[in-house]
């Protein structure tokens, strides 16, 4: 906590409004945006890659969050102030931090796949902004981060090489893809059958950790049946023309955000609010991973692969 008070007493209405917009940079919804636009049209082997890593950090943040309950730091110290525009954003419990393992994943993902030194350079200054963001605004204490940067880290160069090889042979792939659906798994049954039996367990934290754990398997599983459609029959190929490549990032995140807002309220109600967010996110995958790449074949490739 020192260290924080020690930023607070730093902080001034420009750096305040400076690091709230650097901290956006660790979103989930970022992450997803910038996996796709490599998904469907830079690079599908390195799209694979960083949602692969992505969806894994989230998992292991989530088993933390869970396993070690701790509070943020305004509700540890009372006499410490945040920066109020971080609040709303700054759910769940503290430990780690879940904007820093994001940030580290995807930029560090990016670092690690990208022979280019400017993009290192660029992404490793990016996600220690993010990481730096979030002790300065006081929602994340100093071991949340680091936690988080250790974590994140050790995924993206765990992934990297397992990765490369699963391009190479599928049985590598299926590997990958069983892993992260048992602790996907195994998450979600220490969650349900484990955490409400905790005495200081809080009801809040707890509903939103059931429900991201219901996402997490939702989304392997959905993995699990993408990969293998895809190089069978789908066989999407990222080139295009400039215009289609808008299209195809415009119309996909259309389709994927529209699911996620007008199926959210059916679902909940036939299914309860975690199964039915479960189901919603499974939904979303396969129409990002699957039934959007089928119309790809339709625009015209770029003049450099004609």
């Amino acid at each position: 906590m020192n260290f924080l008070y020690l930023l607070e007493g730093l902080r001034t209405p420009f750096w305040d409004s400076f690091f709230s917009t650097i901290t956006h940079f660790g979103s989930e919804t970022l992450f997803m945006v910038i996996a796709l636009i490599f998904f469907w049209c830079l690079d599908k082997k390195r799209g694979y890659y960083l949602l692969f890593v992505g969806f894994t950090g989230v998992i292991c943040t989530q088993l933390l969050k869970m396993s070690f309950r701790i509070s943020r730091p305004w509700v540890l110290d009372p006499d410490f102030t945040i920066v109020e525009s971080a609040r709303a954003d700054a759910t769940g419990y503290s430990f780690p931090s879940g904007h820093t393992q994001c940030a580290t994943t995807l930029y560090g993902g990016l670092a690690r796949s990208d022979r280019r030194r400017w993009v290192q350079i660029g992404s490793v200054i990016l996600l220690l902004a993010v990481a730096f963001s979030r002790m300065y605004l006081g929602v994340h204490t100093p071991k949340d981060v680091l936690v988080s940067l250790g974590v994140g880290t050790l995924l993206v160069f765990l992934f990297y090489p397992l990765m490369q090889k699963a391009f190479k042979d599928p049985k590598w792939m299926y590997g990958i893809l069983g892993g992260m659906s048992i602790i996907a798994l195994a998450n979600l049954l220490f969650t349900l059958l484990y955490c409400p039996t905790l005495a200081n367990v809080e009801a809040d934290n707890l509903n939103n950790a059931v429900k991201v754990a219901w996402q997490l398997l939702f989304v392997t599983l959905a993995m699990f049946i993408i990969y293998p459609v895809d190089q069978k029959w789908i066989r999407f190929e990222t080139d295009a023309v400039w215009w289609a490549q808008l299209i195809k990032l415009i119309g996909g995140l259309a389709l994927v955000i529209g699911v996620r807002v007008l199926l959210k309220s059916p679902l909940n109600a036939l299914f309860g609010e975690g199964l039915g967010s479960g189901i919603r996110y499974f939904i979303m995958v396969l129409v990002a991973g699957l039934l959007w790449p089928m119309v790809f074949r339709f625009f015209p490739k770029s003049k450099n692969n004609n």
